[in-house]
């Protein structure tokens, strides 16, 4: 642990903390509908499929933004870039506050709430190049676990709606943002400048490269798959508690918010193993623990129990997240804020999916267990893929490198997985 403290150090802090709070914050404001699904529905009569539309939209806008926001990043700056999204936001949750009162009216609101998913691809490369290539797994995993922001509106927003309506909580998100915007502002370095010689030099033919490489849509895969899989079923958490198990939407809240807290958490540590052990290995240990749990929770009727089995889930799938972003930034060094902001897009999509597929599917069959088993099936397909990366790895090693290291071929150096 003190290890970690000590990498921090090596770097511009001060950044990785306000890049950190962005993400939190944005997380806030991007999983908004889903931390309000149930007042939401109970309050406009909302059907399942209507329900898991609404929650599921905010996934989608902030998927296809967080491409728009990585090509900004590269190109403009990542500074500014992060501060037109946190002005966005800001203008959102005042309309959310103020003018908003029907479901159509809400669907607009959820589909520009993604402007806060965009946030994703800016506050990781930001972080990212104020640290050597070394520690990039940690930095990264420490910044992505800004999705605890995911933990505050679960646990906070039921409990705001309840006291002062769901209006109320669109208007408390303002004091977050505004305090996160005079961080970004104030301590963030801005790489404007430094980035310009870079971008007008190299930055199309950085792209092609990306764009040709086969490594960056498997990463694709994988993000939609265990990104998808976190703010997916922690936007889906608050219904499924309640509808499985009928506890009270507060205590929904409340184990949602407990099992994006795992998430969350665990995110730097598995950038931490990915740079240890290496991100193919640790994904070959977490992604069947996700396949196991999410294939048997649907036949759960103890609720201690499943909660236990969705943390540890969750968890996983966290550890998952941290291992992609390591590998994302050292496959593509010269790319890294368009290649966050292309996997973070993979990864949004499939948090887009997986609501949707589940509300629609429980309005049909009267059971979340078939949405469950296909999001396994999908996660067991994305564990074969890397068993048969790291069989090739193997293959490919020179007796001379590290464990862990496999050869990239004509692209680089060797590179540790």
């Amino acid at each position: 642990m003190i290890g970690m403290f000590l990498v921090l150090t090596r770097g511009h802090w001060p950044s990785v903390i306000g890049a950190w709070l962005h993400l939190t914050v944005s997380f806030m404001v991007w999983l908004l509908m889903g931390a309000l699904s149930l007042t939401l529905a109970q309050d406009l009569h909302l059907s399942q499929t209507d329900t898991a539309l609404m929650v599921s939209l905010p996934l989608l806008s902030g998927a296809l933004l967080r491409v728009v926001a990585g090509w900004s990043s590269d190109w403009y700056g990542a500074k500014p870039t992060g501060i037109l999204i946190l002005v966005g936001e800001l203008a959102v949750v005042v309309w959310g506050w103020l003018g908003v009162h029907s479901y159509a009216e809400l669907l607009l609101v959820a589909v520009l709430l993604g402007i806060a998913g965009a946030s994703f691809a800016v506050t990781l490369p930001l972080a990212g190049r104020t640290y050597p290539a070394a520690h990039q797994g940690l930095v990264l995993g420490i910044v992505a676990s800004g999705n605890v922001g995911t933990v505050l509106i679960l646990f906070c927003a039921p409990r705001i709606a309840a006291s002062g309506g769901w209006h109320a909580v669109f208007g408390w998100m303002i004091l977050p943002i505004a305090a996160s915007l005079a961080v970004f502002v104030l301590f963030v370095r801005n790489d404007r400048q430094s980035r310009r010689a870079e971008r007008d030099a190299h930055w199309w033919h950085n792209v092609a490269v990306m764009i040709r490489h086969p490594k960056a849509y498997w990463l694709c895969g994988l993000y939609a798959v265990t990104f998808g899989g976190f703010v997916g079923l922690c936007s889906m958490l608050p219904l499924f508690f309640h509808e499985q198990y009928h506890v009270d939407g507060i205590a929904a809240g409340s184990i949602a918010a407990l099992c994006g807290l795992v998430g969350s958490l665990v995110r730097p540590f598995g950038g931490h193993a990915a740079d240890r052990i290496g991100g193919l290995r640790t994904l070959i240990l977490a992604l069947p623990l996700v396949v196991g749990v999410v294939a048997v929770l649907g036949e759960v009727t103890n609720i201690s129990v499943a909660v236990v089995m969705m943390v540890v889930a969750v968890g996983a799938m966290g550890v998952g997240n941290g291992v992609i972003l390591q590998l994302a930034s050292e496959w593509f060094p010269k790319q890294i804020g368009l290649a966050s902001g292309v996997v973070g897009a993979a990864g949004g999509i499939g948090g887009f999916l997986l609501p949707l597929w589940l509300g629609t599917l429980k309005e049909v069959t009267g059971s979340y267990r078939t949405g469950l088993w296909v999001f396994a099936l999908a996660t067991g397909i994305a564990w074969g893929t890397v068993l048969l990366a790291e069989r090739r790895a193997r293959r490919v090693i020179n007796p001379m490198d590290a464990p862990g290291r496999f050869s990239v071929g004509s692209e680089g150096p060797k590179k540790r997985c």
